[in-house]
């Protein structure tokens, strides 16, 4: 047996009889895993076979290392079996590295180490020359053996005191940790809180005005072998405290309710007693400070809590002079002790919760969860997180999370490619660069004379590049951007064209956004903006108040006695002005907010984006009558780019989702041009687990009246096309039960085409049969809808009254077309008007085609661009046709209102187990026979 140092990995091979050595990510070689016996999933109830050979298929992919493509309809029990698969892995491969482990301390100084004739690709330790004594190898070879004796022994007595430590809280939930942890701890959870460290030097003037000064920096090509003083602390330092990461699975989806839909699957798993799980989330979602809470927008509140933090770390001295010149304290949040921490992060790795869970226990324990969960990633076996904290480097590095040879699942991923665009897009209005430009300007003239000269030379260049930003649009900084006018118009540049455009091509965009990272110089001008945000500093004018006030002592006791009385002033106001609502009873409009906020976060983003590749990205500028609305956006064309590390750095990737259907594109797009190799991808794909005969799938060539349904651009809005769809869904209506979602390709078709209806009498027709529901364009009113919509049907099955249940109109693509659940009577049938192929004239989608006829190959005689747009279409169709079906009893119709669902390549796009039901009729009479036979069966049989 040997331990091969680097990746972590034990290997025992003596019971195999082989000397074969690891693969190259840790994996065991394919000979060797034959002889492995079948593993036995643990499962809350017998399993369905597809559930079965869903775990099969999820264990040998995450053993031999692979990048999966998983796709299980909604209502198999995908969630399930996830998590039944991965955690089995995961308990299997935790069992052998512990049986390995302690054979290896059995035997102590007999561990052999691999040979140097070895061919295993891992970096194991260089072999001695063979010019070298014996002597020699056999020392090298003996340390090496001792080193590794001592590295085994103390990993396996940590994991002794975690695995104690949990099974403690677990078998008791009123245990109060009343002891304190070493010196040691209570300076790392220090050291995870700071965000930046202040310099020390000696202090002048007003200490609030210290803190918003950056300190002094110097660029790596000046000094590199001094620490930056921006740097948070001594790296050796930060590495000793940071508790090595054991081997987790890493679990993402899109939205914060699919991600507690998961977690309440794994409460209801045979693993809930045993597994460690955290839940990530956003300060937004997690902070249980109502002071900060009550902020609103999510840059707000990460401002406010990090300046908190500082504020609870300030290692300046407090004498009483100090503080008398300070005035009052400042403010510092309570909910963040060393002590209370890790107590909180004990808890959440004891029992399993969700973020609301979660928030529970912080405020019983006034700890904090955002920041307990973040110490808690280190020892978790699972770690529940959305989509941004694993997709994009830096909230990754930010939060904590490290994916090396560790397992990631991404559900839900039929839109990972455009997710990855849009979460490494970004988009900037002539309203922000003008408001940076000013703020930015303002913010210099004031500190001038205490910024160190490399400051003022960063700052100069940050205002050189929105100078150049302002006038690709058209504009002028120093003016107000509404009442500079510009021509309409849009244009597309590459990266590199784009900075020759703005003249900005001379910045080194790679130093400017090492110093935004390391000054942290938009959070400053950030509190900078907030602090003087009565005194002029948002106005769109670079000259100010602030501007032109001397930076002296007499300056600074005129500001505070300004702020002192400011809010005297505007409330004598109000008593002036009977029609003014109090300031607790009035918040300034949502424009003002807005404005008062820096934009210099977005300004950073954008800037960063620019450093990509030039082949990789686009820049959109759009100008839109006015400097103010008009914008200046970074596109990406390249997701793979973004996704190769991770695909790099993991040992397995799940890729999974209840619809990945079209996956040729995805394949191409995402993995090979990451540079996964065919060999290292695997596919599953499996059918429902309701009977065939409970779903019927048509597609409608032509309606009652042989009007052909052929919703092209030119046909769509035709009155003989409008009122064929009309008789189509009044046919429908009379013999399908319950709930119909009709779906159409847009709002705007949908706003013309029952427009059309109600002035043609259809719409009528169609009420006397059920309640007419359109899906709102607001997202908080969804749920009233939904319920309203769900009451109905459901009251028309009690009172037997003309009513036959609802009809509820909704847009592909919109906030019903996912992760809606029209299960049972909700989803009777689910009627699709036309194909809802996206805007080809978007220069956007445009750039896109041609960057994939470009660098992709043509595969079936069709371009890669022309297949994307027929994928976009089939992705949207699969997403929306399977919102019904949501168990094994449940059934329904599928009705495809146009005849180009016919053509082969179309249909071939859809899932196989709806595939294999479709039929296709040329006239409506043989598809409405088939209907009206469908529902009277299933009557039947429900009698």
């Amino acid at each position: 047996m040997f331990y091969i140092p680097g990746n972590f990995q034990w290997a025992v091979f003596s019971s195999f009889k082989t000397s074969t050595p690891l693969i190259s990510n840790g994996m065991w070689p394919l000979a060797v895993m034959e002889e492995v016996a079948s593993p036995t999933f643990p499962f809350p109830y017998q399993p369905y076979h597809i559930q079965d050979q869903f775990m099969q298929a999820l264990y040998r992919a995450l053993e031999h290392g692979k990048v999966g493509i998983f796709e299980s309809p909604t209502g198999t029990g995908k969630s399930l079996s996830l998590i039944c698969g991965a955690l089995s892995w995961l308990r299997d491969h935790e069992e052998r590295r512990r049986e390995e482990t302690a054979s290896l301390l059995q035997g102590e100084g007999e561990a052999t180490l691999p040979s140097p004739s070895s061919t295993s690709p891992l970096q194991s330790p260089p072999a001695p020359s063979s010019a070298e004594p014996d002597w020699i190898t056999d020392f090298v070879q003996k340390k090496a053996e001792r080193d590794l004796v001592c590295k085994l022994k103390e990993d396996e007595l940590r994991r002794k005191r975690r695995e104690e430590r949990l099974e403690m809280i677990r078998h008791n939930a009123q245990l109060k940790y009343t002891m304190k942890r070493k010196s040691c701890e209570d300076d790392e959870a220090v050291k995870l809180l700071e965000l930046s460290k202040e310099d020390q030097g000696e202090e002048s003037g007003d200490p609030e005005e210290e803190e918003l000064i950056v300190a002094e920096y110097e660029s790596d090509d000046e000094s590199k072998n001094t620490k930056n003083k921006f740097c948070a602390g001594d790296d050796e330092d930060d590495d000793d405290l940071v508790e090595e990461h054991v081997t987790k699975i890493y679990y993402c989806s899109r939205t914060h309710s699919q991600l507690a839909q998961f977690v309440h699957e794994v409460q209801k798993s045979p693993f809930s007693q045993d597994i460690s799980l955290v839940t990530l989330g956003s300060r937004q979602n997690m902070c249980i400070n109502e002071e900060v809470r009550r902020l609103g927008s999510v840059q707000r509140i990460n401002d406010r809590c990090m300046e908190m933090q500082k504020n609870k770390h300030d290692k300046r001295p407090q004498d009483e002079g100090a503080k008398r010149r300070r005035g009052a304290a400042k403010s510092v949040c309570p909910y963040v002790g060393a002590t209370g921490l890790q107590h909180l992060r004990d808890e959440v790795l004891g029992a399993v919760s969700d973020i609301e869970g979660l928030l529970g226990l912080g405020r019983k324990a006034k700890a904090c969860p955002y920041y307990a969960t973040r110490l808690a990633i280190p020892p978790a076996q699972l770690v529940v997180l959305p989509y941004q904290m694993v997709l994009h480097e830096g909230t990754r590095r930010a939060s904590g999370v490290q994916l090396k040879g560790q397992v990631l699942i991404i559900d839900e991923a039929h839109n990972l490619s455009d997710t990855l665009s849009c979460i490494h897009s970004s988009e900037l209005t002539g309203a922000q660069l003008c408001r940076a430009h000013s703020q930015l300007t303002q913010y210099s003239d004031r500190y001038k004379s205490r910024l160190k000269a490399k400051n003022l030379m960063y700052i100069r260049q940050i205002l050189f590049v929105l100078e150049g930003l302002v006038r690709v649009l058209g504009g002028k900084v120093g003016q107000n951007p509404q009442s500079q006018t510009t021509l309409p118009g849009t244009e597309m540049f590459t990266i590199n064209n784009f900075l020759f455009k703005a003249q900005i091509d001379n910045i080194n965009l790679f130093k400017v956004q090492r110093y935004f990272e390391k000054s942290m110089i938009s959070r400053k001008l950030s509190g900078f903006v907030e602090k003087y945000a009565g005194s002029g500093v948002t106005a769109h004018a670079p000259a100010g108040p602030l501007t032109h006030t001397p930076a002296g002592p007499l300056a600074h006791a005129a500001d505070k006695e300004n702020r002192r009385t400011g809010g005297l002033n505007r409330y004598l106001q109000t008593l002036s002005n009977p029609n003014t609502a109090p300031p607790n009873q009035q918040g300034p409009p949502e424009g003002e907010r807005v404005l008062s906020a820096s934009p210099m976060m977005q300004v950073e983003g954008f800037l960063m984006a620019l450093t990509n590749s030039n082949a990789d990205g686009r820049v959109v500028v759009q100008t839109q009558g006015c400097v103010s609305s008009s914008s200046v956006k970074f596109l990406l064309l390249n997701p793979a780019v973004h996704f190769a590390q991770v695909l790099k750095d993991c040992r397995a990737v799940i890729i999974a989702g209840g619809t990945m259907q079209p996956v040729s594109d995805f394949k191409q797009e995402l993995l090979f041009s990451a540079g996964v190799g065919e060999e290292r991808i695997t596919e599953f794909s499996c059918g429902h687990v309701i009977p065939p005969d409970n779903i019927l799938p048509v597609v409608l060539s032509s309606g009652p009246s042989g009007q052909p349904l052929e919703f092209t651009f030119q046909n769509r809005d035709m009155p003989c096309t409008m009122d064929e769809t009309g008789r189509v869904l009044s046919n429908l209506c009379n013999v399908v039960p319950g709930g119909v979602v009709c779906f159409f390709p847009s709002y705007e078709y949908s706003r013309r085409i029952v427009g059309h209806w109600e002035s043609s009498g259809v719409l009528a027709r169609l009420a006397s049969k059920k309640k007419i529901f359109q899906e709102p364009k607001k997202a908080n009113q969804v749920e009233q809808v939904l319920s309203e919509f769900s009451r109905c049907i459901q009251r028309c099955a009690v009172d037997g009254s003309d009513l036959t249940g609802a009809l509820l109109f909704s847009v592909v693509g919109g906030k019903m077309s996912e992760g809606i659940n029209f299960s049972d009577d909700l989803g009777r049938c689910i009627v699709m008007v036309g194909m809802p192929y996206p805007n080809i004239k978007s220069p956007e989608l445009q750039e896109k085609m041609a960057y994939l006829d470009k660098n992709l190959s043509h595969a079936g005689g069709r371009s890669p661009g022309q297949a994307l747009i027929e994928n976009l279409c089939m992705k949207a169709v699969n997403q929306s046709i399977g919102r019904a079906i949501r168990h094994r009893d449940d059934y329904a119709c599928i009705v495809l209102c146009d005849r180009r669902y016919s053509r082969p390549a179309t249909l071939a796009k859809l899932p196989s187990w709806i595939r294999a039901q479709t039929h296709t009729h040329a006239s409506f009479g043989p598809a409405f026979a088939s209907l009206r036979r469908f529902f009277i069966e299933k009557k039947q049989k429900q009698s």
